[in-house]
């Protein structure tokens, strides 16, 4: 079983005769306490090319100290690292090497750098001997091991704030190292330090160019978003809040873009990609739209009184929640265990190593991106026609949910935009998004009215009382009318006189 830890430190260059000023100036340090000499061995695994290295992620192998076994950090800003440890094996641990498959793809892990570190050990406490951070200076020695001899030396200094630290501390300690000269490290870790000096590291994505053509930003946010859907990979995998969400708005995203910007990059060429997003995505929606309707249903049933709480209605909603929760989780990270999904981040990879670029994408980018913009809005317009022409019922409810579809693709055309149109894209944008708002929480209502159906059933087989869900399913009812009601005059303000000359101008 891997175990987890938030990882914030501040790292620093020194020499074997580097001075270290007196910590106990620092505010709240009562003592430094050393904790002797450990003698670390360090094997760092990553692809021939080098694919973790490149996004900043290690994975080592190492024994001596207190931490023996198998570490993977994994970015999580400058400083902060999620560490994710396993016993010591001779192998890579599966349960590791799942984690970065987004990165390594097929590829596989092999020795890079082999780090031998010898680490005088200092603890920072407080006047009660709580550990406010742990201060370590190490004589580092590294060897290359992918096929090259390099070797190299050098001592640095970490401060590593303790588990639940107020991360403010380490700036304080930042302050008193400075002041006594010493100098934060160029290099973000041993690694990237030991891959600089030892040989050649890994490679960089080129610089953005200094045109910025229609296509240039266009492919930006491809990137962009590319970069987002393998971000969040480990965190879906990991089970992480949030991130089956945002992983899914990243493909929805990209998806979006390739279909508006036809003009741009070669709808023939960008199609099969276009449907493999929308493959993942609906894998994806599984767990979010059970994790969506699962927190409204235990809202709604939260707002009931307790004396209108007939039978055992927490428990019902309970036992639905976790058994589709654990099925849609288990969908999720099957696509991701997929050859079909590898087979897309590659797709990916090569779209944007050699875009099927269009005339268009060589103009500047003002007019060729507004220009699809407006067609998006335009194709909600005429969807927001049919649905508020129609009566209340099933067809008008699939209308709505038709225009909260047109209206996300519209808002995701502005935010490609955005860098060129300016504040008349993001203002585009936040009318767009109002619109999808309402119709959001009108298809949500449709959605919960099935699930308090089905609640309904099982609990009247079950012998149980259906009071509560029916009563649910008529607040449901009334809440989707007040939608319905409320979305002609969001609309009108949406779509007001002058959306257009702002884009175009």
């Amino acid at each position: 079983m891997a175990d987890t830890k938030r990882e914030i430190e501040r790292k620093y260059e020194a020499t074997p005769d580097s001075p270290m000023p007196d910590l106990r100036e620092v505010p709240g340090v009562a003592d430094v306490v050393g904790k002797g000499v450990a003698e670390l061995d360090a094997v760092y695994y990553d692809t021939p090319g080098l694919r973790l290295a490149a996004a900043s992620i290690t994975l080592r192998r190492r024994t001596g100290g207190a931490d023996a076994g198998w570490h993977l950090k994994l970015p999580v800003s400058p400083g902060v690292r999620d560490e994710i440890t396993a016993p010591l094996s001779d192998e890579v641990p599966a349960g590791l090497a799942a984690l970065v498959r987004a990165y390594t793809r097929n590829e596989d892990l092999a020795p890079v750098v082999r780090l031998l570190s010898s680490r005088d050990v200092h603890h920072l406490v407080d006047a009660d001997s709580t550990l406010l951070a742990e201060l370590s200076r190490d004589a580092v020695v590294a060897e290359r091991l992918d096929g090259g001899e390099g070797t190299a030396q050098w001592d640095e200094i970490e401060v590593e704030l303790a588990d639940g630290g107020d991360p403010a501390f380490l700036d304080a300690v930042d302050k008193r190292l400075r002041k006594a000269g010493v100098r934060a490290a160029a290099a973000p870790s041993k690694l990237a330090r030991a891959l600089t000096e030892t040989g050649a590291g890994p490679a960089r994505p080129p610089e953005p160019s200094g045109s910025r053509t229609a296509g240039d930003q266009v492919l930006a946010y491809v990137s962009e978003q590319t970069a987002a859907i393998v971000a969040y990979d480990a965190g879906v995998r990991r089970d992480l809040p949030d991130t089956v969400h945002q992983m899914r708005v990243a493909t929805r995203r990209l998806r979006s873009a390739l279909r508006t910007y036809r003009k741009v990059l070669d709808r023939e060429a960008t199609q099969p990609v276009i449907d493999e997003l929308k493959w993942l995505a609906g894998e994806l929606g599984v767990a979010r739209d059970q994790e969506v309707l699962a927190e409204r249903l235990r809202g709604r049933v939260d707002a009931v009184p307790g004396t209108l709480l007939l039978g055992p209605v927490a428990a019902r909603l309970r036992q639905w929640s976790v058994a589709g929760a654990a099925g849609a989780r288990s969908t999720a990270v099957a696509a991701l265990d997929s050859d079909r999904y590898l087979a897309l981040l590659d797709s990916l990879d090569a779209l944007r190593a050699e875009p099927p670029l269009l005339k268009a994408a060589g103009r500047a980018p003002g007019a060729v991106l507004a220009k699809a913009v407006l067609k998006e809005y335009d194709r909600l317009a005429a969807r927001m026609d049919k649905a508020l022409s129609l009566p209340a019922g099933e067809e008008r409810d699939l209308a709505m949910h038709d225009a909260r579809k047109a209206a996300k693709r519209a808002r995701y055309a502005a935010e490609v935009a955005r860098p060129a149109l300016g504040g008349a894209a993001k203002r585009f944008g936040k009318r767009m998004k109002a619109v999808q708002k309402v119709l959001g929480d009108h298809q949500d209502s449709v959605v919960a009215r099935e699930a308090l159906r089905e609640l309904a059933v099982r609990a009247h087989a079950a012998g149980e009382s259906a009071f509560v869900w029916g009563l649910l399913f008529g607040r449901e009812e009334a809440r989707a009318a007040q939608r319905e009601a409320e979305l002609p005059a969001v609309w009108d303000e949406a779509s007001a006189p002058g959306i257009r000359a702002a884009l175009d101008g």
